[in-house]
C-alpha cells in the first residue's frame, strides 16, 4: 500500500471517528434534557398532600 493510500485511509477514518463522537455527544445532550423535563413531568405530577392522612376505622 503506498503512503498516499493510506494517508487518504487514515483521513476517512479519522473523519468517521469524529462524526460518529459528534453524534454520540448530540444524543446524550437530548438524553439529559428529556431526562430533566421526566424529572420535572414526575415532580409538578405528584399531590404533595397525598399520603399525609391515613383513616385507621373500618
Amino acid at each position: 500500500m503506498d503512503i498516499g493510500a493510506l494517508s487518504i485511509a487514515l483521513s476517512r477514518s479519522k473523519l468517521s471517528q469524529s462524526v460518529g463522537i459528534k453524534m454520540l455527544s448530540i444524543a446524550k445532550g437530548q438524553a439529559e434534557q428529556q431526562g430533566q423535563q421526566l424529572t420535572e413531568m414526575i415532580s409538578k405530577s405528584l399531590d404533595p398532600n397525598l399520603g399525609q392522612n391515613l383513616d385507621l376505622r373500618a
